[in-house]
Order: structure tokens, then sequence, then C-alpha cells
């Protein structure tokens, strides 16, 4: 038997996935604990969850530093080694002609809160983070400092779609919404975009004729409680690797690179 993980969490409410993996830590599922759990929101249920496990938790409110900084240009100062030009060219979130100052603002206040949250994080030892259902978007300020080494990702997440499609906030009711005979949810690793970063896994259900918008969202939960921590588990026994993958990139006939997953065997 390995080392066990230690797995840092961010949430931003009520804790369902992070429940799950704190459940796969106690009957040994993964080999591993969850070492701490921020959230941006001071209310979120999921902390409480983790209270009772005595797990240290932390929050840093988004919302409140967001509001300041609307509310007074400059308020809000980024962090000292914050480099808006490194981190503008590596964003993808923005297209190139966004107005600079609505891009200014964004990245300025998400890195001021983000580096709060590295502040808390560094008092706990943590070889991944996950995220259970953190509704921010991560800049490459943040991406950067945990992903120290760009051939190991240790931040993950998961999504309520089978993605590439689908991404955003609200998953199960774009692919219901759509028309969609299945649905599913995705594991992936985090990169600079929304829900762009290499697949770990998925699980996929049928949707059927007489199935509204809630039983498409439980039937999705029910697979991402499973999926979530069978990823975790890979990841604790060192088991993904992340390859590039050549492959034709459409109508140019051109080849890309793109970072896939790989599991590896026992």
């Amino acid at each position: 038997m390995g080392r066990k993980i230690e797995i840092g969490a961010l949430i931003s409410g009520g804790g369902s996935n992070l429940q799950a993996i704190m459940d796969a830590c106690e009957d040994g599922r993964i080999e591993g604990r969850v070492s701490f759990v921020g959230s941006d929101n001071p209310a979120a249920k999921g902390l409480e969850r983790a209270g009772k496990k005595d797990i240290p938790v932390f929050t840093v409110d988004y919302d409140e530093i967001i509001a300041e900084g609307k509310k007074r240009p400059g308020a809000i100062e980024a962090p000292a080694d914050f480099d808006f030009r490194e981190i503008c060219s590596k964003q993808t979130i923005f297209a190139p002609d966004a107005a600079p100052r609505k891009v200014r603002l964004f990245l300025e206040t998400r890195a001021a809160a983000e580096s709060r949250l590295l502040e808390h994080m560094a008092e706990y030892p943590f070889d991944l983070l996950v995220l259970a259902g953190f509704m921010r978007i991560l800049t490459p300020y943040f991406i950067d400092r945990v992903n120290t080494d760009p051939e190991k990702p240790r931040i993950m997440n998961i999504h309520p779609a089978l993605l590439p499609s689908f991404p955003g906030t609200d998953g199960y009711g774009d692919t219901f919404r759509y028309g969609c005979k299945v649905g599913g949810c995705t594991v992936h690793f985090v990169d600079y975009g929304e829900d762009s970063g290499p697949i770990i896994g998925q699980k996929a259900f049928e949707i059927l004729p007489e199935d509204t918008i809630d039983d498409v969202r439980k039937r999705g939960l029910r697979l991402e409680w499973e999926l979530y921590p069978e990823c975790v588990r890979l990841f604790g026994q060192g088991r993904l690797r992340v390859a590039g993958n050549i492959s034709d990139s459409g109508k140019n006939g051109g080849r890309k690179s793109r970072p896939v997953v790989e599991i590896k065997s026992r």
C-alpha cells in the first residue's frame, strides 16, 4: 500500500460530491483523506459536512470582492505577483476583441480572491485539489500556482454534461433543453478554458420521453457520486497520465495536438 494522498476541496454549495469523496476515503475506496475544504460562499452547506468530520474549512467571499471592485475601480488590488499581460495571454474565456476594461476587472478581482484562497491552502498539504461544485472560473494566476508541473495537472473538476458538449453552469439543463436522448457527467483536469481540460472519465444515462429536468439532474447526480471518487482513486494510484494526441483539425486538413488522459493498468 502506497502513501495516502492528501485531497483539498473547493465548494460553493451543498457539497454532495465532497461527501461522496469523503465517504470513499472512509471506506477505503480512496487511499487518502480530505485535508481542507474551502469555499467562495460563507453560507455553503458543504462546509458543515466537512466540519462534522473535523476537516479544516475556510472561506473567501468572492461576491464581496467582486462587488467592491465594480463599485470602486482600483479599490481591489491584484496580487503583487500578478502579471496582467501574461494572464491575459493564457486565458481563453474572453475573445480577443473583448472590452479591455471588462477583461482587466474580471482577471484582477478573481486573482485577488484566488490569492486569498492560495494563502489559506498553503497551510495544508495537498496532492490533489478537487472542485466539488465550485462555481467560479479559475484564472491562469491560480492554476499555474497549483499546477507547478505542466505534465502533472492536479486540479480536478466534475461537470454535469458529456463534454465537450454543454460546458458552463447548467450542463444538465442544457442537455435536457437541447432534446438529447443521452445525458451524463464528466470528470476532467482543469486548464485555462471553461470545462475544456483533458477528460479523465465519463458516465452516461438514457433520457426517457417522460423525464423532467429534475429527473435528469437526479439521475446525473447519482452517477457523479460514483464517477468522482473513481477518478480520484485512479489519481491516488498514480494511474493517470496526460499525453498529447495528434488528431485531424477538420476544415483546413491540418493536424494539431490535444492533451488526453491515459489510464495506466496496475
